[in-house]
């Protein structure tokens, strides 16, 4: 495994303090969405035939030195900053914390809006994240990852460059390594497991996100497409799709969501089943979240 790590393409960026690996994904046509939805309400389908061009991807999402570089470099602040506060899941905070919360989100009660939550402090004031620098950057909004891959002279993959990068090559498969979620009892991403939102047995190592890398990558060689964090992409959103073949579609011209792929640490099949290839989910830009994050794509050779 380390050798083909090691064998990745290195891309160092001119602007950015830190290396960061890509892995060029080869143009070609791929079966995107399903005719069979997990939740059909979220514009799963149709399933359609799509052509993307060759493009960079990031192997793993971007990482807290990684986004931490980039404040350093430029000064950014981000939204949930701004804002003062971000959402964090319940079962994360510290009793303290906790009580100092007034109000929830009526449909999801486990979200809490925390103040002084941000991706300095993933849950709330009274934490932070020294041990966990190489943990996906979360409480980043759509606007604050666009910022970062300005910055970085990248942007954020269209849900179609996602899509045909997450089924690495397999053909009408639920999951980046096929169809069974655990092949021969192996976590393969990680997920909640046990009761949501009451339990969760860590089962696959994790109560909340793993540091990148920490499962087997897809045949591209990336590593949590699925899992671990949300992650942005550039399209917005809608769930009416043309059947018609399309070459580098990039959603609608506006809007008022965009979309975002691969579900996190909280999703499991009882509530949120998106962590599936053909899953996917919105939020407005300016939302960020104790699980949402991101990674980047370029269309530099190499």
């Amino acid at each position: 495994k380390r050798a083909k790590r090691d064998s990745l393409f290195a891309y160092v960026n001119k602007n950015c303090t830190c290396s960061v690996q890509m892995v060029q994904i080869s143009g070609g046509e791929f079966l995107m969405g399903t005719d069979n939805p997990g939740i059909p309400p979220d514009g799963e389908g149709p399933q359609r035939v799509v052509y993307v061009d060759s493009f960079n991807i990031d192997i793993h999402e971007v990482t807290n030195q990684q986004f931490q570089s980039f404040v350093l470099a430029t000064g950014y602040v981000t939204e949930a900053e701004k804002f003062g506060d971000s959402f964090v899941f319940e079962g994360l905070l510290s009793e303290p914390v906790k009580s100092q919360v007034t109000q929830a989100v009526a449909a999801a009660p486990w979200w809490l809006p925390v103040k002084g939550a941000s991706w300095r402090h993933p849950e709330g004031p009274d934490s932070n994240i020294t041990d966990r620098l190489h943990h996906p950057v979360l409480h980043v909004s759509w606007i604050d990852a666009v910022a970062y891959c300005s910055w970085a002279n990248k942007r954020l993959p269209t849900e179609a460059e996602w899509e045909y990068a997450c089924r690495g090559g397999l053909k009408d498969r639920l999951y980046p390594w096929g169809n069974k979620l655990n092949p021969k009892g192996q976590h393969f991403a990680n997920l909640w497991q046990g009761d949501f939102p009451t339990h969760n047995s860590g089962e696959d190592g994790y109560i909340k996100t793993s540091p990148v890398m920490s499962f087997p990558p897809n045949a591209f060689g990336l590593y949590d497409m699925v899992g671990n964090a949300w992650e942005w992409t550039a399209d917005w959103w809608t769930v009416h799709h043309t059947t018609d073949p399309q070459r580098n579609p990039m959603g609608p011209p506006s809007g008022k969501d965009k979309v975002k792929k691969g579900g996190s640490y909280m999703c499991h099949r009882s509530y949120c089943y998106r962590y599936r290839c053909a899953a996917r989910s919105q939020n407005t830009p300016d939302s960020s979240a104790s699980n949402l994050g991101f990674r980047c794509v370029s269309q530099e050779q190499r």
